[in-house]
């Protein structure tokens, strides 16, 4: 089975713990000089829990390389796409054409999740999928500055046609500003340090790529353990520029809305922040009741509307994490929308 034209080769692998056989698109790891790359982490755990058939109607919210998207669509649904970045909804175009009316999709943030869902889907949807961070393709792709082994444009645009850049931030922000989202959001120990630094170094020299930032943090965090000393500046960055934690907060506040009864939404993250904020939301809103010191006796939660299907979140395993090392990360938490007799 081919996904799409361009680099889209397949590789059937299986999830061993579930016996269910899945797709990967492309090669894991490594960079491409044309076509779009991407490798879908967890898709036979979210083909299990999202259980998507003919007659429903699945919202893919982060559609990115369209991995996930097909194999939904190849096993009978409907799915909506959502995604803010071009490249990727011209990429979906072209490998999901063969759904023909099966496939729709809009250029929209994740964020917007109820109002443009209601708008295609008035009904309601089956499923939701969540899948975070970016793409192996924007993260090899240097042009789109995320990479800090190539040399780009210091841009992290997920939507090219938002503000701000990388670039912006690091030249134009305060040094406590830079140091605040290098520690909250980047878990960088030395925060303070780069961001005195970098503050220090821009008024000779401007920021304006991705190596020559790379490198001048190695420089003051030193180089040292396995991944490359800047990614926790890099990841900080890219939060920021696109907001990533507060779009998160808004689409799972808007989920449970867009869900039918019965439905599932599932949500895949990459980072401690992300997973705790699915985690919170999850508790909050399938605990029946709700108590305080102050209370003399619990009471009934007004939020209480899912059922969480993972009592731990679901990470890669076996044969996955050989063939895409990037999956190493990635946790996957579900909950499933109460019937009307339930809340």
């Amino acid at each position: 089975m081919v996904w799409c034209q361009a680099d889209c080769s397949t590789t059937l692998l299986t999830v061993p713990r579930l016996g269910i056989p899945y797709f990967t698109q492309g090669k894991a790891g490594g960079g491409r000089s044309g076509g779009f790359h991407h490798v879908p982490v967890l898709l036979g755990e979210v083909i299990h829990y999202l259980a998507p058939r003919a007659g429903m109607t699945v919202l893919d919210a982060t559609l990115g390389g369209a991995g996930h998207a097909a194999a939904i669509l190849e096993r009978g649904a409907r799915l909506i796409g959502f995604d803010r970045d071009p490249e990727a909804l011209a990429h979906a175009a072209t490998c999901l054409s063969q759904y023909g009316g099966a496939f729709e999709s809009r250029r929209t943030n994740f964020s917007d999740l109820l109002a443009v869902g209601r708008e295609i889907v008035p009904g309601g949807v089956e499923g939701i999928l969540l899948d975070l961070g970016v793409s192996s393709h924007q993260l090899d792709s240097a042009a789109r500055g995320f990479s800090l082994k190539s040399e780009g444009p210091l841009d992290m645009r997920m939507d090219p046609d938002e503000s701000p850049t990388a670039a912006e931030l690091v030249n134009e922000w305060e040094e406590q500003d830079l140091a605040r989202i290098f520690r909250d959001l980047g878990e960088e120990r030395r925060a303070k340090a780069v961001a005195r630094a970098i503050v220090r170094r821009r008024v000779a020299k401007p920021f304006s790529d991705t190596l020559d930032l790379a490198n001048f943090v190695a420089g003051v965090v030193g180089r040292g353990g396995r991944i490359h000393p800047a990614t926790r500046v890099f990841q900080a960055l890219r939060m920021t520029v696109n907001r990533e934690l507060e779009s998160l907060e808004a689409a799972l506040e808007a989920a449970p809305a867009l869900l039918k009864p019965g439905g599932r939404v599932a949500v895949i993250t990459f980072h401690s922040l992300e997973d705790r904020i699915v985690k919170r939301f999850f508790k909050s809103h399938s605990a029946p009741e709700i108590d305080r010191p102050e209370w003399p006796a619990a009471r009934p939660n007004p939020d209480c509307c899912l059922r969480v299907l993972t009592r731990r979140p679901v990470g890669a395993e076996g044969s996955e994490l050989r063939n895409n090392p990037r999956a190493r990360s990635a946790k996957l938490r579900v909950a499933e929308k109460l019937e009307e007799n339930e809340a």
